[in-house]
């Protein structure tokens, strides 16, 4: 009796507004199989037998006895809730079990990080002897100064940067013309800047209206995948194989954090929406401390 409400629920998914792909089908009928037969074994022989007490012991199991990650366990609970909302709405139960089940939280993966070596080395290898090399050194500096997202870095325009004030302007990496967020800029990434500006600048724009802040050769916008080009490449001189964009992003943070500056703070610097996102680096702290 249990098999004929999860064919319904899976017929339910290829037709009409909630056609779903064969992949994620596949797992929902797994899914509910599994759960299934782990309820044919506690004796239930109807849906609606089913407790909260029962879908509780079975999440526990999946987790312990079982070992499922963490994540598996929450997208097996996607499913499984999503087919007692089917089954209640259909009439096969009256009463829900999980509605008052907690849902598994699939732990996020901490970010990686540069330690300071790293970065040291990285900057290392930039050559201050060329106007590409001085121009490289200013966005490095920026990028890690900052915690910048790559777009946003590209996408600064000379007026962002005040260098009387030492901020930046940051863009919303979305929509230019929304507000965007002020940064400081510390005084050693003002000077780069400065230098950039004044010595390499100059050399490189082509057209005088151009306002892009960081150009390629040809006088143009630097693209996010020129910039990212650029800074695999320096990463590969240094050893560095792993790395990734968001990679000195995740480092200014961490770095923010244990100097001291409190979570709300570095939430406003990176442009997170909501704190639950910042909150990872604060994990990631605690865990380097540890170690």
């Amino acid at each position: 009796m249990l098999q004929g409400a999860i064919d319904s629920f899976i017929a339910s998914l290829s037709t009409g507004e909630n056609r779903s792909k064969r992949n994620t089908m596949m797992a929902y009928y797994n899914d509910l199989r599994q759960l299934s037969c782990y309820l044919e074994e506690q004796g239930v022989e109807e849906w609606s037998q089913v407790t909260g007490e029962h879908m509780a012991r079975y999440l526990l199991a999946l987790s312990e006895r079982q070992a499922y990650r963490p994540a598996t366990v929450a997208r097996k609970f996607a499913a499984i809730r999503s087919f007692f909302r089917y089954s209640q709405r259909t009439g096969v139960i009256t009463a829900n079990p999980v509605e008052k089940v907690e849902a598994p939280h699939a732990r996020k993966a901490l970010p990686q990080a540069l330690d300071a070596e790293q970065v040291a080395s990285l900057f290392a290898q930039v050559s201050t002897e060329t106007p590409i090399g001085l121009r490289d050194l200013a966005m490095l500096h920026l990028l890690y100064a900052t915690g910048m997202r790559s777009s946003e870095i590209v996408a600064l325009n000379v007026d962002d940067f005040d260098p009387v004030l030492a901020i930046v302007v940051c863009p919303d990496h979305k929509e230019r013309e929304r507000p965007g967020r002020v940064i400081p800029v510390p005084a050693v990434a003002v000077d780069v800047l400065l230098c950039y500006l004044t010595r390499v600048r100059p050399l490189l724009v082509r057209r005088i209206e151009e306002r892009s802040l960081f150009l390629n050769r040809h006088g143009e916008r630097l693209t996010r995948q020129g910039f990212w080009l650029i800074i695999k490449g320096y990463a590969r001189q240094a050893g560095i194989i792993d790395i990734t964009p968001h990679m000195l992003r995740h480092s200014f943070a961490l770095h923010m954090l244990k100097s001291g500056m409190q979570l709300r703070s570095v939430q406003e610097l990176l442009g997170h929406a909501h704190i639950s996102t910042t909150q990872v680096y604060y994990r990631l702290s605690r865990t380097a401390a540890r170690e």
